[in-house]
């Protein structure tokens, strides 16, 4: 009973900790290093037929060339909706339509801008560590309590060391994506 309740903590715990890692993903996802890349309009909603949708769901999303996004909307009646949407979520981006398609053209990256976008990354590395950091904790309070409900002191010890053997694993894997993103930002 007590072994399985240390393997269902440590399962919770792997788990939370993975939300966080593929929210932190998901965030680094929308800095955009200088190159088109789809996943920026992502979690922009656009008014259509009085309810909003994702704006991938009003059109096709395409990527023509490394500077520019095309949007080409399945209702061309769209296109107003689909341009107020993408101003209004404050991407830095302006959209131009010929009447059939909407094209964000991307700019290239300032030193500046670069740098900026970068220290945005480092804060939400920070994020996420601190969300890991947090489970740790509420892990070890878990653990502590299976102790006082008659876990062994050796199977806490070793689900303690576990539990730090895990943060230890997700804490590199932030390192290495935040890495990954900073080179990216910076290659010119």
């Amino acid at each position: 009973m007590t072994e399985e309740s240390v393997k269902n903590l440590l399962n919770e715990t792997k788990g939370l900790m993975n939300k966080a890692m593929e929210h932190f993903e998901f965030e680094l996802s929308k800095i955009r290093a200088g190159r088109a890349n789809a996943g920026m309009l992502d979690g922009i909603e656009v008014d259509s037929y009085g309810t909003k949708s994702p704006l991938y769901q009003v059109g096709n999303i395409s990527t023509p060339d490394a500077r520019t996004i095309s949007i080409q909307p399945w209702d061309p009646s769209l296109l107003a909706a689909i341009e107020k949407a993408i101003l209004q979520a404050n991407i830095g981006i302006t959209p131009q339509s010929d009447g059939k398609i909407i094209r964000l053209n991307i700019p290239a990256l300032t030193e500046e801008r670069r740098k900026e976008l970068v220290k945005q990354s480092k804060h939400q590395a920070e994020a996420c560590r601190i969300a890991i950091r947090t489970v740790r904790k509420d892990a070890n309070e878990k653990a502590k309590k299976l102790k006082s409900d008659g876990l062994p002191e050796d199977s806490y010890k070793n689900c303690e060391t576990d539990i730090q053997k895990i943060t230890d694993d997700y804490a590199g894997k932030i390192e290495k994506h935040l890495e990954v993103k900073e080179k990216e930002i910076m290659t010119v």
